[in-house]
């Protein structure tokens, strides 16, 4: 039912984005917004992973330098039956992780420092077969796309207010302030209606992924708690990014509403709850062995599994 959610959502911002064209410049104004559309959707496709990624200054990591965390999402990425991905880890207190790359054999995975510190094993390998979701899934592609267009909306009001039409083949200057300010808002939503439709699936097949939905359910809550408390200012400095994340970086919302990139956590613990009780006796074990000290991540005079 979401799959079909997302689409019918994926053709409305579409639509939107030819109606507004047309208002702001009539038949030549659909044509600049296709040809635009088709442009920045391309240039997405081919450079989204890199472009997350650094703006929330990401560093790859290996078996060399994190060697648990890599070791445990490649056991999970064969569980999902998906190549390995690579693993980047954020200098930031926050914790969260996103997953993006437009497909499978070209996808990545990313962790905060802060998430890495505050969950525990199991937790964080709910978190990372979540991501892993959304790589099989190809949600990554999804809401990349989503996002460009609705930029790209944004983008094409404001120039189409500003440099829309000549003398008598300027629109109606209250419907162009209109499509100006209601636009951008009214893609924003969809996108964010899109976002949260994906989040679902994502948990339920993380949650089958690890094998463990409470684990997962419990790693919703710490971080939910961390992000209502700790900033990303790169998240702030990059708010198309946000619904790339577990849980919205931005802030720590309570409530599904309308301009909510993420369903509401206590909703999507209470669909793990519903899972597990599902699932019974049939929950596996971990996705690896645990490291043999008494932390999660080795030995406590170091700084965590990226050295």
């Amino acid at each position: 039912m979401n799959t079909v959610k997302t689409g019918m959502l994926l053709a409305a911002l579409t639509a939107l984005f030819g109606v507004v064209g047309y208002m702001l410049g009539g038949a030549n104004g659909m044509l600049i917004a296709l040809g635009l559309a088709v442009a920045t959707n391309i240039y997405a496709y081919w450079n989204s992973d890199r472009l997350a990624l650094a703006a929330h200054r990401a560093v790859e990591v290996d078996e060399r330098t994190a060697p648990e965390l890599v070791r445990m999402v490649r056991d999970l990425a064969q569980r999902a039956g998906l190549p390995m991905p690579r693993v980047y880890i954020i200098e930031n207190p926050q914790p969260n992780a996103f997953a993006t790359g437009r497909n499978p054999e070209n996808a990545a995975v990313a962790a905060t420092t802060g998430i890495l510190q505050m969950l525990s094993y199991d937790e964080l390998a709910g978190v990372m077969a979540h991501e892993l979701a959304h790589i099989k899934n190809r949600d990554t592609l999804i809401m990349t796309v989503s996002a460009t267009i609705a930029g790209a909306i944004a983008t094409l009001a404001q120039f189409g207010f500003l440099f829309g039409g000549r003398g008598g083949e300027r629109p109606n200057p209250i419907v162009m302030l209109a499509t100006a300010l209601i636009a951008p808002i009214a893609a924003m939503i969809i996108q964010m209606a899109i976002s949260r439709s994906r989040e679902y699936d994502a948990d339920k097949m993380g949650a089958e992924i690890c094998g463990q939905p409470m684990a997962l359910a419990s790693a919703l809550a710490k971080i939910a708690g961390g992000v209502a408390h700790i900033p990303n200012m790169d998240a702030e400095r990059h708010p198309a990014t946000a619904p790339l994340f577990i849980v919205n970086p931005l802030s720590g919302h309570g409530m599904d509403n309308l301009f909510s990139t993420h369903p509401a956590t206590e909703n999507r613990i209470a669909a793990l709850q519903a899972l597990a009780r599902q699932m019974g006796p049939a929950l596996r074990s971990g996705p690896a062995p645990r490291p043999s000290s008494g932390s999660p991540w080795g030995s406590a005079s170091r700084r965590g599994p990226w050295g």
